[in-house]
Order: structure tokens, then sequence, then C-alpha cells
């Protein structure tokens, strides 16, 4: 599981970068609602021939806009986005983005997508800035400096059971399916509910927010929920152990929730949650 400690990131500039996270991804956000307006003519591909992962011409511009900014003002840091690829993944700062995260959601007239910009520090989740124009809402925060959405402080629920609230919940056809309906069986059978919005960034900040005690995905990709970890972890939430076995690039299980929560959702799910290796 990931620790609640601090990192130090000796000698990075966390305040120029965190400043610009937030400008980007608020830039971006405006920039895709000027798509979402004219969603209807946008061409949408699918990934893979799988019909339910798509991608558009405005997730492909604005990861070129978010990129070419970051590498104008930090030119020495790494980038991992969903759609351009990954370059300069040993550099201590690598920047993981997602330009929309929820384009089904987008592309289908849906509110729940967002812009997610995050940074990871020598290995470490160190910011991220995820922005919501639909609700006008910037979620952000930075280790040692809390969370926010917008100016207001971002607090984890209090719960202590999963009947004290709604979490989060999502999977792909592959890998992972076998597992979900299991775990909803004993979610629903301990009392609890869930929800599923199309936005693995948007649910990991709404448990951030306390508006979802937990979020569970059977197999999440890391530019889904780097942003957001970052403020779960500020806001004194508990995260798995997603990023083991090179969880950056290939992703994992994944389930960020308050801390009265945690390992009664963790038992539900099972051990394969941390375990080596997930096969389907």
């Amino acid at each position: 599981m990931q620790s609640a400690h601090t990192p130090s990131f000796d000698g990075i500039d966390l305040d120029s970068r965190y400043q610009a996270a937030r400008r980007i991804a608020r830039a971006a956000a405006e920039q895709g609602m000027a798509f979402y307006r004219q969603r209807n003519e946008l061409v949408v591909e699918h990934k893979g021939g799988n019909r339910q992962d798509v991608v558009s011409l405005a997730d492909k511009t604005l990861e070129d806009f978010i990129r070419a900014e970051l590498a104008a003002a930090f030119p020495q840091d790494g980038f991992l986005g969903e759609e351009s690829g990954s370059a300069d993944l040993d550099a201590r700062c690598v920047w993981v983005i997602d330009p929309i995260d929820g384009t089904a959601c987008f592309v289908n007239g849906l509110h729940s997508w967002c812009v997610s910009v995050g940074l990871m520090v020598d290995g470490e989740p160190a910011l991220g800035a995820i922005a919501d124009p639909n609700h006008d809402e910037l979620f952000h925060g930075c280790r040692g400096r809390g969370a926010y959405v917008n100016d207001t402080p971002l607090a984890i629920s209090a719960a202590t059971h999963v009947r004290d609230g709604v979490m989060g919940v999502g999977t792909f056809h592959e890998p992972g399916k076998r597992h979900f309906i299991p775990f909803l069986e004993r979610l629903l059978g301990a009392g609890g509910m869930f929800v599923r919005n199309g936005s693995g960034a948007l649910m990991t900040a709404y448990v951030a927010a306390g508006r979802l005690i937990a979020y569970h995905e059977t197999h999440l990709k890391s530019w889904d929920c780097l942003a957001g970890v970052v403020l779960v972890l500020e806001a004194g939430g508990r995260l798995n152990d997603f990023f083991r076995d090179d969880g950056l690039l290939k992703g994992n299980p994944y389930l960020v929730a308050a801390p009265g929560v945690y390992d009664q959702i963790a038992e539900m799910i099972g051990p394969w949650l941390d375990a080596p290796a997930m096969n389907g």
C-alpha cells in the first residue's frame, strides 16, 4: 500500500510545476469545452477494435497542447501521455497526462469528463490537477501542501463501513472482468452501494473530496489516476500498491478509499488486488 509519508523531493522546484499544472489543466479544459460543444462534428476512433475504448481529435489536440506547454516550461522533464506515448521516463520528474479522461462520456454528451495533469518525482506521486469544466471545478494538490477543489480544502470521508456511503467502481472487459461481479456481490451483500461515472480521475478526486467513500477499478492506467492519487493521499486516504510491477506503464488493479473502509473493501476484492500479476 502507498504510504502517506511526504517525500522530500530535494532540488525540485515544485512550486513552479504546481502552478503550471493548474494553469495548463484549466486552459486545456477550456479548449476541451469548445470541442465538447461541437462534439457531433468530431471524428471518433476506436482503439484496438474495442468499441468501448474511444479517442477523438479533441484528445489528440489537447494532449499536444499540454505536452508543448510542459516541454517549453520544463524541457528536462519526462512525459507519459495516453495518446502520444512516453519520453525521458528516466528523468527525476515525469508528467503523466490524460487529456480527456472519460472520452466515451465526452463524445456521448455526458458531463463526466475532465483533464488530468499529474507529476511523478523520483517515482513518487508529487502533484496533480484535475479540471472539470462542466462543473467549474479544479481539483488540485501537492504533496505536503494539501489538496483542494478550487479554494476549498478536501477531506476524506469519515465512513467506517461500506453502508456509510457510496463508492465508485469500474472495469474493462479485459483484464479483470471475472473478479468484478463477485466483488459487487460482496459489496451489495454488506449493504454497500456503487456508482460508475466513466472517469477514473473524477472518481478518484471524489474520494479525496469525501463525496465517495472509495473507488475500485479492476485494472486502471496511471494516466487515469496519478493526479487524483496525490489528492487522496493529501486528504488522508489510502491507496493500494498500484505502482508495483511497472504499474506506471502497464497499470494495475486499483483501490483508493477512506481509512475507515479500506480494509473492508480490500478484503471484498481479494488478494489479487496487490498480487504480483493479474490474469483476466
